[in-house]
């Protein structure tokens, strides 16, 4: 689910389709190869990069490439291999056709250190967190049988969907792993949809504009919310793709959307102006972001569900952080659409599945304080599911002062993993941050202590100096 638009350049012809772990070598990339486990699929040459450039081995290590079960693989190996391995689990690419692999952002610093990693294209696109798990899984022997050598740790790790991937993995598969290291991850499941619906409905309410959530949206759907978001979007003050100007209309919408994101905290105020002048995924890019992600759009299946997995029928929706509620909050409630799930997170990998917060191994994470694409009210659903649990220490989590969606810099990544595994070798717990305490998130210096770097458009009181 990165917030990316990556062009996709014309290939050549596959060499080999099915099993085959070579190392690679390729001058020149090969043409998408009919998928023989997805009917309708293309896998991309795993020895490219989806830019066309070649994949090659950092100085000392050795690479391979290849496609098993409908899913292109990248492995690489350093020469002083200290026996570990890192799973690096990709985000949601869209409901495209072709599916890729591509090398994680920290690929220099495992090698660095000694560590191997291998990554997966999955089967499949889409909200696939199932079909992530498996392929993921799938890589610990694979690893196995084109190298030679079974690892004897294995570090799971994902960006955004990816870091679904990973919390379902490490419950799914407790025994194979040592440690995980999601970041901006979607580690609330279905958490994440509802908030897509808190911020449509609550908006439409406050618009005065009726709107509907079709279990089963007719084909013009879509031109229907594109006129229903013509109404509200005025009212609010929000601008198709420029800054918005809101109106106390839109400034209670913008208090209650941060509420549901994560709550009162730094940079709040950039974050959501830059979120409303982003435009949204295709096909819905003529509208703002949050506008072209109503789950209304797919009757709440994510295109991946046996029904919806929204519900906000018992969410009150507060705009102040006041003891008691304020009559236009109780007004705004009583108007505002309420949906029914018919389809929750799914305890297995079919459909959404459930993260229930109950990691056997340290788990640490990061996010973006002002992402509003997979909010960092996420971080705070995993923390209370494991404290729930009793493992919240297990968990450790990081605010960085960042507004886009996997914003982090290499420093932020780097010295993430070198705590993590610290702590798998140690057992010594790193410092985290107090996610779950709102006074602690509400502080000016909240996100100080782990941000290290420049992050773009967020907006807030300068950290003190160190």
């Amino acid at each position: 689910m990165i917030f990316r638009r990556a062009v996709v350049a014309v290939l050549l012809v596959v060499a080999a389709v099915g099993f085959a772990g070579r190392p690679a070598f390729a001058a020149s990339c090969a043409a998408p190869a009919p998928s023989t486990t997805q009917p309708g699929y293309l896998v991309a040459d795993p020895a490219c990069d989806i830019s066309g450039a070649p994949f090659v081995a950092l100085p000392g290590a050795q690479i391979y490439t290849g496609i098993s079960a409908g899913a292109a693989y990248r492995i690489e190996v350093p020469a002083g291999w200290n026996g570990k391995l890192v799973l690096y689990a990709h985000g949601y690419r869209g409901r495209g056709t072709v599916v890729y692999v591509d090398s994680p952002r920290l690929r220099q610093h495992y090698i660095d250190l000694g560590y191997a990693w291998a990554a997966s294209s999955y089967a499949t696109n889409g909200y696939d967190v199932g079909q992530g798990v498996r392929d993921s899984y799938a890589l610990i022997g694979l690893f196995r049988q084109v190298t030679g050598h079974a690892a004897e740790s294995v570090i799971m790790s994902g960006e955004s969907m990816g870091g679904q991937v990973t919390a379902v993995a490490i419950e799914t598969y407790p025994r194979a792993f040592s440690g995980a290291m999601p970041v901006c991850g979607v580690l609330g499941d279905v958490k994440l949809f509802d908030y897509f619906l808190d911020a449509n409905v609550t908006a439409a309410a406050l618009a005065g504009v009726r709107i509907s959530f079709p279990l089963q949206p007719p084909a013009d759907y879509q031109d229907t919310w594109r006129a229903q978001t013509a109404a509200i979007l005025p009212a609010l003050g929000v601008n198709v793709g420029k800054p918005p100007a809101l109106t106390a209309l839109g400034q209670t919408w913008s208090s209650v959307v941060e509420r549901r994101s994560g709550g009162d905290r730094p940079g709040f105020d950039s974050a959501f102006a830059y979120w409303n002048t982003a435009t949204s995924l295709a096909p819905l890019n003529d509208l703002p972001f949050l506008f072209g992600l109503y789950p209304g759009l797919s009757g709440g299946t994510s295109y991946i569900a046996p029904g919806n997995v929204t519900d906000n029928r018992f969410t009150f929706y507060r705009s102040t952080d006041r003891l008691f509620p304020t009559a236009d909050e109780w007004r705004l409630n009583a108007s505002v659409l309420r949906v029914k799930a018919t389809a929750p997170a799914d305890p297995g990998l079919a459909g959404i599945p459930r993260v229930d917060g109950n990691p056997r191994v340290p788990v640490l994470s990061m996010h973006d304080i002002g992402d509003l694409f997979v909010p960092f009210s996420m971080e705070q659903t995993y923390a209370a599911r494991a404290a729930a649990h009793g493992k919240s220490k297990l968990f450790v989590s990081r605010a960085i002062r960042g507004t886009g969606h996997c914003d982090f810099t290499q420093a932020e990544l780097t010295t993430a993993f070198d705590d993590l595994t610290a702590w798998i070798h140690t057992g010594h717990r790193p410092a985290g941050d107090a996610i779950l305490n709102p006074r602690a998130v509400a502080s000016p210096t909240f996100g100080c202590r782990f941000t290290n770097g420049a992050h773009a458009f967020f907006a807030a009181p300068a950290c003190p100096a160190p």
